[in-house]
């Protein structure tokens, strides 16, 4: 396979149907669409400029529009969420979830938009961008935070991002909230057997969410959360139970970014906008997902 293609046809076959096609309206010519996704997978591959795009993608003003137009319409959300649902049609989505995130810290390209002081961060609503752009200032200084949800296999169900400064915990039923898995026949599945997180998601308020579910929560207790438990004494409530055996597959969602920054474009954020950046992290999931079903 050439280092210009990273899809294979029977990848292509499974996307093919839900990206742009010709209209039939005359025009300029209708731009293969292989080739252009080729094209964007290239740029977040290599974290090259867009104007060095080789010439085999065709002109970069294309590759870039169709980048930006789809990832305005929210077309790659779309077209996980069927690829998710065809996963999980034929019994390859393992629904005890891992929860995590990763930084990714913000070239100076990224950073020279306005971004108003005091400015808000929307994550429960991806498909808007933020006032923010979802970059913030962290201890590295300026960067965006990934938030994934993904399942036993490490594959991503649900992705968000945040300013770098963001905590982690918050995200979380949000994004159980956005975890819709459509069936042929029913309801869509939007409850997983269990959570795994770190000791940043131990809260009451996730614990009581996760138990009204009935969900089980394979996350650990802080030692200042046991302290404060101990000196309530009985009003303190019980201890809280971890299956330790389970919480080591935690490691997925570690895997999962450790395969998603191998893309330098994603490991270090250049596009301005959040919507633009959190598009090509849905295409790494996508390309994750048609793996496993070619696979299958």
């Amino acid at each position: 396979m050439s280092r210009f293609q990273l899809l294979s046809d029977a990848q292509w076959s499974l996307i093919e149907g839900m990206l742009p096609r010709p209209t039939g309206r005359p025009g300029r010519k209708f731009s293969d669409a292989r080739t252009v996704l080729e094209g964007i997978i290239y740029r977040y591959r290599c974290g090259i400029p867009w104007r060095d795009l080789p010439e085999v993608f065709g002109p970069w003003q294309t590759v870039w529009t169709w980048h930006h137009r789809l990832a305005v319409k929210g077309t790659w959300d779309t077209i996980v969420r069927a690829l998710i649902a065809q996963a999980d049609a034929e019994g390859l989505v393992d629904w005890s979830v891992s929860v995590d995130s990763t930084i990714a810290r913000a070239h100076q390209h990224a950073t020279n938009t306005t971004r108003p002081t005091g400015a808000g961060s929307n994550y429960t609503n991806p498909a808007a961008e933020p006032h923010d752009h979802g970059i913030g200032r962290s201890r590295g200084g300026l960067s965006t935070k990934i938030h994934q949800l993904v399942d036993g296999n490490g594959l991503p169900l649900v992705t968000v991002l945040t300013p770098g400064q963001a905590g982690d915990s918050p995200t979380l039923l949000p994004m159980l909230e956005m975890l819709r898995v459509e069936r042929p026949v029913g309801r869509p599945r939007t409850r997983p057997d269990a959570v795994r997180g770190d000791k940043a998601y131990s809260s009451r308020a996730i614990r009581s969410h996760l138990r009204g579910r009935g969900i089980k929560a394979v996350i650990p207790e802080p030692r200042d959360q046991q302290g404060h438990r101990k000196r309530r004494g009985s009003r303190g409530g019980r201890p809280v139970g971890l299956d330790v055996d389970d919480y080591r597959n935690r490691n997925v969602i570690e895997r999962r970014f450790c395969h998603t920054k191998q893309w330098r474009g994603l490991a270090t954020r250049y596009d301005k906008h959040a919507i633009v950046y959190r598009t090509a992290v849905l295409i790494h999931a996508a390309i994750a997902w048609t793996s496993k079903l070619t696979q299958a």
